[in-house]
């Protein structure tokens, strides 16, 4: 393995500072074709791959665990040593759609804890995961796309020091390694660190997994000052936008009919409330970035790609490939460096146009 730069996210956990998700694996993606592209990521440096209990999305009953599935069986196959491998994986929150993970889910309190990680563990053929995150947030909070608080909307919860208990167990028990979260608040990440001090001696909260982008810089208000003064990376997911910043949803034709927003359209609400093509602010925005990266002879993926790891507080950018040739782009990313020029003219359309998927 060569050519991705390593990031030391806790003392004894060093991931490539490129992570492959696998919410693909198991609906756009065959087992044989998630294998030929953990091949490659693999072969290319790639130690850190991501997937959650709910996934390949759109999320469906009989689909439900095959990215894990996936994931585990190409280690197994391959029978690549696990201390090479960096694995995270995620327990869902609340939902009361996805009525086949344990009744929707219906919170996270202790015993869903322990069933998904237990579930994970079988699904991946593993006796341990290295970063186990908390997909989002027991409580109300606004998510995918939504930017405002309502105290309305809120109601009553599992504790954060229930949730930190299952999970300390988890790690006395050597089933999970370090603990991450997801889709947090500045209030939560902090919430969570406090509580998490009396746990201190063996459990670790050491990332937040959230969007980050061209398109959504919203980390960068209150929640950057939080990780940095606390020591937690960013595991910056979407960082290609679900594939808008590649410029494919604006070529003619409106991109590949096998594109992601296409493919489900309709069917995805997460990512279709966040990433609505319909809004004209996403598409000028886009639009910009992509004069950019013409401007400065840059593929829009490695200007995208660049402006996100080139993030102090960044550890690795979490993304996902369908097509071999999609993981070569996100790749050569990984080696430009975007001069002060660059990041200026970036800047200035950030200003006019502030995070349009947020």
């Amino acid at each position: 393995m060569s050519g991705v730069p390593l990031f030391k996210l806790a003392p004894n956990l060093t991931v490539s500072r490129l992570c492959l998700g696998s919410m693909s694996f198991g609906e756009q993606n065959t087992l044989a074709e998630s294998f030929q592209l953990m091949d490659q990521a693999f072969h290319a440096g790639i130690n850190f791959f991501d997937s959650a209990e709910m996934y390949p999305v759109p999320q469906r009953a009989h689909t439900c665990g095959r990215s894990e599935e996936c994931l585990g069986r190409w280690i197994s196959q391959r029978k690549i040593p696990r201390d090479s491998l960096v694995i995270a994986t995620k327990v869902a929150g609340p939902s009361g759609q996805m009525t086949w993970i344990r009744g929707g889910p219906k919170c996270l309190d202790a015993a869903n804890i322990t069933e998904a990680i237990d579930n994970s563990l079988l699904r991946m053929q593993m006796d341990y995961i290295d970063l186990y995150q908390i997909h989002w947030p027991d409580r109300y909070v606004p998510m995918f796309g939504e930017t405002e608080y309502d105290p309305v909307q809120q109601y009553a919860s599992i504790s954060i020091d229930e949730q930190l208990e299952a999970l300390s167990a988890a790690v006395k028990a050597g089933k999970i390694r370090y603990v991450g979260l997801s889709n947090e608040t500045p209030y939560g990440l902090m919430k969570f660190i406090q509580v998490a001090e009396k746990y201190a001696s063996h459990l670790k909260i050491v990332s937040l997994q959230n969007s980050y982008s061209l398109l959504c810089r919203t980390f960068d208000s209150a929640m950057a000052e939080c990780c940095h003064q606390e020591s937690i990376s960013l595991l910056a997911y979407s960082p290609l936008a679900m594939g808008i910043l590649s410029g494919k949803y604006f070529s003619p034709g409106g991109g590949p009919t096998e594109a992601r927003l296409n493919l489900f359209k309709g069917k995805y609400s997460e990512g279709e409330s966040r990433y609505n093509l319909s809004k004209k602010i996403i598409k000028a925005a886009t639009m910009e970035y992509l004069d950019i990266a013409k401007t400065y002879g840059l593929h829009p993926v490695s200007l995208a790609i660049a402006f996100v790891l080139r993030h102090p507080l960044v550890a690795s950018a979490v993304f996902g490939a369908t097509k071999s040739w999609q993981l070569q782009e996100v790749l050569n990313a990984c080696k430009i460096e975007l001069a002060s020029e660059v990041i200026e003219d970036i800047n200035k359309i950030h200003l006019r146009f502030p995070n349009p998927c947020p």
